[in-house]
Formats: structure tokens, C-alpha cells, sequence
């Protein structure tokens, strides 16, 4: 039974590392990151998100006039480790996420999209690309997303994989930047959570279902 939004975080650990874009985005230990988010943007889909020492990590550029709502998420060099694409005509705001900036079918890493259509908090399905038949999801986000308060979680369990919660500074305001703070849980992939949280800002951009 899934936990109640708002209830506290589980001690238990991810039984088995959470490696769904790469091993190597798995620390053994909590990786907090700050993620920035330019209030304005032609694109609407600009981020950076910085480690504890405010050094860049990852960065999200969106396509600029483009058909389709494309992100492509890169390390710090540039490299693109992750693209991100909204599936047209989608009910329930699917999103498709590739390995590097591929758009092939054999390159697709997992799917995200609401739970449901109408939604009075927030509640994404998460299901990886080996899982076909999408009768259960591998990982689910519920919370606020109005509040920036959102839980990652394992499959619909108590197991808790990342957290999310607003920033508020004086600087931030004044620069109309949106600011909040991921702890991405020991060996679960921050990479892969970073994109959750891309996708789950994306869904709810436009959409005011908070």
C-alpha cells in the first residue's frame, strides 16, 4: 500500500542500487543538489543543478522553437547523457526518455506520465523500458508540485528514493529564478532523478492541476 502524501521518509534504503540511466551516477552515499530554474526562457526549459559545493553538475537546455517539447540533459563538459521528449497527443502528459541525444526506439530508458488526467496533487508513473505492459510502474512521484514538495519512490511502495523541496532566497526572487533542493537517496542515480524532476516541472508548466 502506497504511503500517504505527506508522511515521512522510510529508513530503509533501495534494497539493490538504482542504476537506470548508469552505475556511475550512483554514489554510496545522499547527493544533495540544487536545481536553478530560469523563470524566463524562450524555451522554458532551462536548468542547472550544482552539488553541495555549488559546483555545475548537469544542465538542461530546451529546444527553441521546436516541433516536438525536446530537453536534453548534459554533464558539466557538455556531454548529453539524456534527451527528454513530450509524446504528442498524450492524454495523460507521457514523456519519452532516450540514452544520450538519441530518439531511437532501442535507445529509450523509461516513460513518465501523470497517473491520472485530472489531479489535485501530483502523482507520475514511472515505467522502464523493459516493461512493456505497464500494469504496475517501476517508480512513482507523489506530492505537491505547486509546493516543490515531491517523493520519489520505488515501484508503489513506502521505499523512498529522493525527495524535493522549494529554496526561497531574496536573490532568487529578485532574479526570477526558481530554486529547489534534491536529496537524491544513497546508490540511486541522480542523473535519473534529475530528469524526474525536469519532466515533472515540464508536466505542470502550463497545466495548473496543483
Amino acid at each position: 500500500m502506497a504511503a500517504p502524501y505527506g508522511a515521512p521518509p522510510q529508513a530503509l534504503a533501495a534494497p539493490a542500487p538504482v542504476a537506470v540511466v548508469s552505475p556511475q551516477f550512483c554514489a554510496p552515499y545522499a547527493v544533495p543538489l540544487t536545481v536553478v530554474k530560469k523563470a524566463i526562457s524562450l524555451s522554458g526549459g532551462d536548468f542547472v543543478v550544482t552539488d553541495a559545493n555549488g559546483a555545475e553538475m548537469l544542465r538542461v537546455k530546451g529546444a527553441v522553437f521546436s516541433m516536438h517539447d525536446r530537453r536534453v540533459l548534459r554533464d558539466a563538459a557538455g556531454r548529453p547523457l539524456v534527451s527528454m521528449r513530450e509524446k504528442v497527443f498524450s492524454m495523460h502528459n507521457r514523456w519519452e526518455v532516450f540514452r544520450g541525444d538519441s530518439a531511437n526506439a532501442s535507445d529509450l530508458l523509461f516513460t513518465v506520465k501523470k497517473a491520472s488526467v485530472f489531479q489535485l496533487k501530483t502523482e507520475l508513473d514511472v515505467f522502464l523500458a523493459g516493461n512493456t505492459a505497464q500494469q504496475a510502474c517501476d517508480f512513482k512521484i507523489r506530492g505537491s508540485y505547486f509546493e516543490r514538495s515531491c517523493a520519489f519512490y520505488l515501484g508503489d511502495s513506502n521505499t523512498m528514493i529522493a525527495q524535493t523541496n522549494r529554496k526561497y532566497t531574496v536573490t532568487n526572487v529578485l532574479l526570477e529564478k526558481d530554486t529547489f533542493v534534491v536529496n537524491v537517496f544513497p546508490h540511486v542515480d541522480y542523473v535519473f532523478i534529475t530528469a524526474l524532476v525536469v519532466i515533472l516541472d515540464e508536466i505542470h508548466r502550463e497545466r495548473f492541476d496543483d
